[in-house]
């Protein structure tokens, strides 16, 4: 069960799972003295909690507040668009203003001082201005979308063309974080059908992983009686007149595994090794791969323990990493990244995550992602294939040079058009005509990124 509070371990021993406060992808033993936080999960054990700190004051409060905060300095960015109507909307009504002016003083005429004024706001209509960024987010978006990925944010393509560096999550962003059994065909059937009918009777997620991997293989489970589960330790049973044991390493009288592993004992017999890996996300090693042909640097923050963490940097080419990072302090190394002058792409998807990826310049979360990530993130990326995001990076970039690109498209029939309407040699009718051909030369230069 979801632990409620926060506290600290009076009775019982258990093992939890900490992956979505964390990022840790193995359970960790609980025992009494041990401190937990709400939102943890129990999995093998009861356990009685002296509640340290509830509701507001507990770790799930306090992580709500970080978010929060990083959600108030992100909204302070400006697109493309604004930046530009800051300066154009008040310049036509004066420029429109001042030609009638200028032409009922100079003539007395007020039918024709009207007329041009009004062919200067028509020439001048910001149509085109207002078609500039919202025509290329619409064409990005519907091509981004058709690759897996929902954009949330007006802003965003601006922003993601922005970035210069990448955050990635370890567990259930670049890893599905479920782990996966290492050469089980090099197994005894006879011993993997016994640990099958152990793995059955528990809800650590090494035995579960087991018990699936042995049945996809066509395992059937021995006939396995009194099997106990020994919270912190692992199954016990009786088997053919002999104790069998599947769990800990040292619970079974087995060496320490370098890997993640689980071992099986059989009597008096030598302790059997399973090893385990945490699975890639489909596309991970491309998405990889993909940022850094960009130019981008990429950092890999995480929970987890070292080894694991190490590991997985090794698997895909990613030149820094960092473990044992909590929720803070993800935020705070973002922050510090930011302080240095990057602008930082954040892609995770746990509840460890959500402070960071509000924090960051734009944000990218899984579509298994919690909910909490999903409503800090820029982006869900709505399939398990990782590979989208380095196409979402270089699309942003062709988008923003299409924004700038109309921008300058405007500026220039501005240049030459408004002069005419000045000296008085184009009509209102001449005016709405020139001002729908520079709307449709931005809408058709927009498309183009389709």
């Amino acid at each position: 069960g979801r632990m409620p509070v926060d506290g600290v371990v009076a009775r019982g021993r258990s093992e939890l799972d900490r992956a979505i406060l964390t990022g840790e992808s193995q359970p960790v033993l609980a025992k009494p003295g041990d401190v937990v936080a709400a939102g943890e999960t129990n999995l093998t054990g009861p356990l009685t909690l002296l509640v340290t700190h509830a509701g507001r004051n507990s770790s799930l409060a306090r992580m709500a507040e970080l978010v929060a905060v990083a959600e108030a300095a992100r909204t302070r960015y400006t697109s493309l668009a604004d930046r530009a109507s800051r300066l154009y909307s008040p310049s036509v009504h004066l420029l429109a203003a001042g030609a009638f002016l200028g032409w009922l003083s100079a003539t007395g005429d007020a039918r024709l001082a009207i007329n041009i004024a009004a062919a200067v706001l028509i020439i001048t209509c910001p149509c085109a201005l207002g078609l500039a960024v919202p025509a290329v987010v619409t064409a990005a978006s519907g091509r981004l979308f058709r690759r897996g990925m929902l954009i949330k944010s007006g802003t965003a393509l601006e922003r993601l063309a922005e970035v210069d560096c990448v955050v990635f999550d370890k567990t259930g962003t670049l890893t599905l974080g479920t782990p996966e059994v290492l050469d089980l065909q090099a197994h005894d059937p006879a011993h993997l059908a016994v640990a099958l009918a152990l793995a059955d009777g528990s809800a650590h997620p090494l035995a579960q992983s087991l018990a699936a991997a042995c049945r996809a293989a066509g395992i059937a489970p021995a006939p396995v009686d009194a099997i106990t589960e020994h919270p912190g330790a692992g199954i016990e049973g009786q088997w053919q007149g002999q104790t069998v044991r599947l769990g800990r390493a040292d619970w079974v009288g087995a060496p320490e595994a370098v890997i993640t592993a689980t071992c099986l004992q059989i009597g008096a017999q030598n302790p059997v090794t399973f090893g385990f890996a945490d699975r890639l996300r489909p596309g991970a090693a491309e998405a990889v791969a993909g940022l850094k042909a960009l130019g981008l640097r990429v950092i890999l923050m995480s929970g987890d323990t070292p080894a694991p963490v190490a590991d997985l940097a090794a698997r895909l080419a990613v030149p820094e990493s960092i473990a044992r990072l909590g929720p803070r302090d993800k935020a705070d190394r973002v922050a510090a990244l930011t302080a240095q002058g990057h602008r930082v792409l954040m892609v995770g998807d746990g509840l460890n995550d959500t402070a960071a990826l509000a924090g960051a310049h734009v944000s990218i979360a899984p579509a298994s992602a919690l909910d909490a990530a999903r409503a800090a993130s820029d982006i869900v990326l709505l399939g398990s294939d990782l590979s989208p995001v380095a196409d979402a990076v270089r699309i942003a970039r062709i988008a923003t040079r299409r924004m700038r690109q109309n921008f300058a498209i405007s500026i220039a029939y501005n240049v030459v058009a408004v002069p005419f309407a000045l000296a008085g040699f184009a009509t209102p009718l001449m005016a709405a005509i020139a001002m729908s051909t520079s709307s449709i030369t931005v809408s058709l230069n927009a498309m183009r990124i389709r």
